[in-house]
């Protein structure tokens, strides 16, 4: 029995087996699509994830049957907590759902594939290098996908600087228009507290090639998180001026910022 295999017959329960292989994806026959996704893969990092999710974030989330049940669509949040904590976890909110489940994928940040192992395992449960051409595929393909548009700028905020939104890229914005995928805002609260810095060591970031190296507690608190979905956004694919596509993106990050204060108010504690 191979390693794959006997991981399986331990962690995976038959109902959470059947939940995944509802989820159909365009794979070949080793199991493995263009970008690396894995079905038996995503089946243990599925069932870890359900005890993280479950029992030490006790993730609460509202809205996640706005999501539409199939065609391409653009899920953006905000980014926060160093760890892409938050992009596992909207995840798995979408791919639990009782009815429609849809395995999202994630873009993340360059560095992340440059990391001996973790990039190849990054890619078996679903994430993909954040490049354009690879969401554009994916659109294409009718994916669900995940953007974090403030990029590092979001995961190496200080704790001082949470639930303050950095700047939006417009990249999202004009794939959204292009390939007709509704946006659904979501607003990430807790993934601040799970590990908070105090400091970016910028000189040592530099040295050893990464965005930043933050100065904190080296181990991820158990902050309760809370997920909520907006309702989809649609936007025309008219050609207009670039300033109207930041408007856009600016009227994406306003829903955002609106959701970020829901959660905010609906939390009773941190942790």
């Amino acid at each position: 029995m191979s390693l794959g295999s006997f991981l399986k017959s331990k962690l995976v329960p038959p109902a959470l087996d059947e939940q995944i292989s509802r989820i159909r994806k365009p794979i070949g026959s080793l199991g493995y699509d263009p970008w690396g996704y894995n079905s038996e893969a995503i089946k243990i990092g599925f069932s870890l994830t359900r005890q993280i999710y479950q029992k030490y974030f006790r993730v609460v989330a509202d809205g996640v049957e706005k999501i539409p049940a199939d065609g391409p669509v653009l899920i953006i949040a905000n980014h926060s907590g160093q760890l892409p904590l938050d992009g596992l976890l909207i995840g798995y909110t979408l791919a639990a759902r009782k009815d429609n489940p849809r395995m999202p994928r994630a873009m993340i940040e360059r560095f992340f594939p440059t990391v001996p192992y973790l990039g190849n395992l990054l890619n078996e449960v679903g994430a993909v290098l954040g490049d354009p051409i690879n969401c554009a595929k994916m659109l294409a393909n009718g994916e669900v996908v995940i953007v974090f548009p403030e990029g590092v700028r979001g995961s190496g905020k200080l704790y001082q600087d949470r639930y303050q939104l950095k700047r939006f890229g417009n990249g999202f914005m004009h794939l959204a228009m292009k390939y007709h995928a509704p946006i659904i805002p979501v607003g990430v609260v807790g993934c601040e507290e799970t590990i908070p810095a105090i400091a970016n060591i910028k000189p040592l970031a530099k040295l050893l090639g990464v965005p930043y190296v933050p100065v904190a507690l080296p181990v991820i608190l158990p902050a309760k998180v809370h997920l909520n979905f907006g309702d989809p956004m649609y936007f025309d694919d008219l050609e207009i001026p670039e300033e109207q596509v930041t408007e856009r993106v600016e009227q994406v990050k306003a829903a955002i910022s609106e959701l970020i204060d829901k959660g905010l108010s609906e939390r009773k504690r941190l942790f």
